[in-house]
C-alpha cells in the first residue's frame, strides 16, 4: 500500500495558488447582490453578457478615474469588476473561438 509520501498530484488544478482575499472580494459582491435582489438572481438577468460587460466597464472606468468605492454598495469598484468577470466567464464557459 502506498503511503501519503507517495501521493500523486501531477496534473491536478492548484487551488492553493488562488488568493483567498480576492475570492472573498467576489463573495462580498455576491452577498450584497443576494441581499439586494435574491440568491443567484444574476443568472436570470436578460441580455446578461451585454449588461455585465457594461457594468464591468463602468466599474473599471470609475476606478481608473480615482473612485475606489462604489457609492451604492460601499464595496470597491474592483470587487464589482472582478465579480462581473466571474459572471462573464460563467455565461461564456461553453464558448470557443472558431
Amino acid at each position: 500500500m502506498l503511503g501519503y509520501k507517495h501521493k500523486f498530484d501531477g496534473g491536478k488544478l492548484r487551488y492553493d495558488l488562488l488568493p483567498v482575499d480576492a475570492v472573498e472580494s467576489v463573495v462580498k459582491v455576491l452577498t450584497y447582490g443576494a441581499e439586494k435582489y435574491c440568491d443567484n438572481g444574476w443568472k436570470e438577468v436578460p441580455n446578461a453578457i451585454e449588461r455585465y460587460y457594461a457594468a464591468l466597464l463602468r466599474h473599471l472606468v470609475a476606478w481608473r478615474k480615482g473612485e475606489e468605492i462604489d457609492l451604492e454598495s460601499g464595496l470597491k469598484h474592483l470587487e464589482h469588476a472582478a465579480c462581473n468577470i466571474v459572471f462573464l466567464l460563467e455565461f461564456t464557459k461553453g464558448d470557443t473561438l472558431e
